[in-house]
């Protein structure tokens, strides 16, 4: 029995890798140099300080580990500058319905992403009151494939882990939800969400039905 869905944010939500890199592509101008989409590949589930080293390098700069923070802090700050500019209409295909779909059958809803700017993002989509509970990176210190903001999220809702269905399009964040022992929904790759025990191409192909026939 079905009782809560707990979605990962970017790539399943809404698409916010494009922020990430026109944010990025900033700061390397702002530093004297051109980052291209190529070198952005580099950078997909890298952290921001890990992303920043690599950018760095790309240019051939060397700085202190001080000037690395406040570079670090300079590009969320144009990245933020972007998603509060999101319309509502940006909301990935089918995300809308389905999570209004789970709020009528009586399944609690929640979010388990690693952003820091979840609820902004979240609020500019008008997604809000479509969630019981928010996890993002202001409440955890792990990152996935650690089960702990999925953990989080069925403490939250007060519902067992194993009545859970997390959707994720990462292959961390598969391994997170299987951490957790909770069934799991892959968004994209069938040959990178090999563990994940439905995979479909976003939630625009996901109804009540197909949740509850998850084995």
């Amino acid at each position: 029995m079905i009782k809560a869905c707990l979605f990962d944010l970017d790539g399943v939500i809404v698409d916010t890798a494009k922020y990430h890199y026109i944010a990025w592509k900033k700061l390397a101008k702002e530093l004297g140099f051109d980052f291209s989409e190529t070198d952005n590949e580099r950078l997909k589930g890298v952290s921001r300080m890990a992303s920043l080293d690599i950018l760095l390098e790309i240019g051939g700069i060397s700085i202190t580990p001080a000037e690395k923070e406040r570079l670090a802090h300079q590009k969320n700050e144009h990245y933020v500058s972007f998603i509060t500019q999101m319309q509502a209409d940006e909301v990935l295909p089918g995300a809308r319905e389905f999570l209004k779909a789970c709020r009528k059958a009586g399944i609690a809803t929640a979010l388990g992403s690693a952003s820091k700017n979840a609820m902004t993002i979240l609020e500019r989509l008008e997604l809000t009151d479509l969630f019981d509970v928010v996890v993002d990176g202001t409440h955890t210190t792990k990152a996935k494939p650690d089960p702990e903001v999925f953990l989080k999220g069925a403490e939250a809702l007060k519902v067992n882990p194993a009545h859970c269905v997390v959707f994720e399009d990462a292959e961390a964040g598969v391994e997170a939800a299987l951490a957790a022992g909770m069934k799991c929904v892959g968004i994209g790759h069938p040959e990178i969400l090999t563990k994940a025990h439905l995979i479909i191409d976003g939630l625009h192909q996901m109804d009540l039905q197909k949740l509850n026939n998850i084995q």
